[in-house]
């Protein structure tokens, strides 16, 4: 004699052993999707920061480009007589506009067809920095560059396809640096001496602080902000 009770019970345990799957799937999906939306992001970090190196380097260049005299690609020599520690420009002591953040456009301009206005962006990464200090005196120098345009006009004419389209990967990808004089600091620096009376030993050098951004700006405007002191002998 069959049991009643019993109709109807392969399905129900059917439609909660679907409904226990389903949410094993979605659960799976979103965390999934979780990951992978993780590693976009942590992939598109690191290149920012890469891109953040390259500004920090980049101003260093500037400064030891000054120091040591610029370089003569005719002569393959640098100019000596041009050799100069750099001042701060354009502040508002010395009646200039000061300084707020607005980049020299160094490889591209507005006509660019991945133009992004970065606007204050880099400057405005810097919460702690004495603003008023800079717009009082100025910088040496403030740039922007678009990183990946600066990939594709490396390239030469053979360059591969594939090549000149990884390059321009990049355009969302740009790097800026301003940089400002500190003043005098103390100094030590070590070198050989052909008199015995001159002291190998310098004791006063010219500081600058070297503000380094990466920034990719796409839809999240990711920024990465590094800076650095160098300091040279006098």
């Amino acid at each position: 004699m069959k049991n009643r009770n019993e109709k109807g019970f392969a399905l129900v345990l059917s439609l909660v052993l679907l409904l226990v799957m389903s949410l094993m799937g979605g659960a799976l999906i979103v965390i999934s999707s979780g990951d992978h939306q993780s590693n976009n992001y942590s992939d598109d970090y690191q290149q920012t920061f890469y891109v953040a190196e390259t500004a920090i380097m980049e101003g260093e260049n500037y400064l030891k480009n000054y120091f040591l005299g610029p370089w003569n690609s005719k002569s393959k020599k640098r100019d000596l007589s041009l050799r100069k520690l750099p001042e701060n420009q354009g502040g508002k002591s010395t009646g200039g506009s000061g300084f707020s953040g607005t980049m020299t456009l160094a490889n591209y301009d507005k006509t660019f067809g991945s133009y992004k206005n970065t606007r204050d962006v880099c400057y405005n990464s810097f919460h702690d920095l004495d603003k008023k200090n800079l717009d009082n005196k100025g910088v040496v120098t403030a740039q922007s560059w678009n990183f990946g345009k600066l990939l594709r006009d490396s390239f030469k004419t053979n360059a591969s396809k594939s090549e000149k389209e990884e390059a321009e990967d990049l355009y969302d990808y740009y790097y800026e640096f301003f940089i400002f004089r500190i003043g005098a600091v103390p100094f030590k620096g070590y070198g050989g001496s052909v008199k015995k009376t001159q002291s190998d030993a310098g004791q006063s050098g010219m500081a600058y602080r070297v503000y380094g951004c990466g920034l990719n700006m796409d839809s999240e405007n990711m920024v990465v902000s590094l800076e650095s002191t160098i300091v040279f002998p006098r």
